[in-house]
């Protein structure tokens, strides 16, 4: 909104042409963001805890450490939400397509994760909404935002896959894009969602990688940077680091209130919906591969909850003592604030590596 109002008048008053650098506009929403959040939160987690009395329901089969946190509200993902949509409203161009399909996918994929979150609460069951209808809605909600996003692209870019360390390579997926985008924006939710399962675990991840893609689209959405680096020029997808910056800020923001003892959890409000932004983000800026590396740690939760349950099926073994992999190494003794900052280290690893990849070509 500030760009759209403001900017238009640098041609009477000089001040107002730092309404036109993104890099200006991205600091504004880490800090509009983290201010909304600080304000919010005291609150909601007040109106939470009186909503929900007993909080969100702890998993008999999960670690015996977990019992006492019994009565912690859960949905604390709406306080990211709401500081990120009106952060991203002040100061993003509202008349960039990418911006509205970014924020289709988050606020979606958030109600998806709010009817789950609320039927686990009302039921005083931790399962929620059934696997097959979490799955139907967000694919149904991926289906209309991948539509959008061919569409938005470029012509030379539409349904298109540019693999990292390459230069020049892009395979045609043809109308198989759409499926591909699907899935790396629903895969993305439910690796996030997954790892949420510690006091701090994924909101400093999320925010790594929001980090990386805010850069990423920067440099994706300049066309000197991308011939420079031989990345594909997508134009536009630069005010996508608006909205990462504006998810930096309520990441911070709800780390002051999730940090261990956690006063409140995330929640699939939180979780589906920020791992779906990030999804969306690298389908746009086409670097949906270098997400599965900036977000190994999203991956790697993943994959072992795939391993733990295949094994079983087909041997009656279980590879780890519990999955996802953090939980592993709590029933092996490791202390939650020791498992929770070693996997921020991973992360911070694998997001170098990961930017990396934007010079090895």
């Amino acid at each position: 909104m500030f760009y759209n109002l403001l900017f238009p008048l640098h041609a009477y008053i000089n001040a107002f042409n730092l309404f036109g650098y993104v890099t200006f506009r991205t600091g504004g929403a880490v800090i509009t963001s983290l201010v909304i959040c600080f304000v919010i939160a005291p609150r909601m987690i007040r109106w939470l805890k009186k909503k929900q009395k007993e909080g969100q329901p702890i998993r008999e089969d999960g670690p015996e450490t977990h019992f006492k946190k019994a009565g912690t509200p859960t949905m604390g993902g709406l306080m990211i939400l709401i500081s990120v949509v009106i952060s991203t409203l002040l100061w993003a161009d509202l008349s960039n397509a990418y911006v509205w399909l970014a924020l289709f996918v988050m606020i979606g994929f958030g109600l998806v994760g709010f009817a789950d979150d609320y039927l686990k609460l009302t039921k005083k069951n931790p399962k929620g909404l059934s696997g097959r209808l979490k799955l139907i809605a967000l694919f149904g909600i991926g289906f209309l935002a991948s539509l959008g996003i061919m569409f938005a692209l470029p012509d030379h870019l539409a349904t298109h896959v540019a693999p990292p360390f390459f230069k020049n390579v892009l395979f045609n997926l043809s109308w198989f894009f759409i499926p591909w985008s699907m899935l790396v924006m629903v895969g993305a939710s439910n690796a996030v969602n997954l790892t949420d399962g510690l006091d701090g675990l994924a909101i400093v991840p999320i925010a790594i990688v929001a980090a990386c893609f805010g850069l990423i689209a920067y440099l994706v959405g300049n066309f000197k940077f991308s011939e420079y680096l031989f990345i594909y020029f997508v134009p536009g997808s630069a005010e996508l680091s608006i909205i990462c910056g504006a998810l930096i800020g309520g990441a911070l923001g709800f780390l002051w209130y999730n940090a261990p003892p956690a006063a409140i959890f995330m929640g699939d409000t939180g979780s589906l919906a920020m791992g779906g932004l990030l999804g969306a983000v690298a389908v746009m800026t086409k670097h949906e591969i270098v997400l599965a590396i900036v977000g190994g740690l999203f991956v790697v939760e993943t994959v072992s909850v795939i391993i733990q349950v295949a094994s079983f099926k087909m041997t009656g073994k279980r590879v780890f003592a519990m999955a996802p992999l953090h939980h592993h190494f709590e029933k092996k003794g490791w202390s939650e604030p020791t498992i929770v900052i070693r996997f921020w280290i991973i992360a911070i690893i694998l997001a170098l590596v990961g930017l990396a990849t934007l010079k090895i070509r």
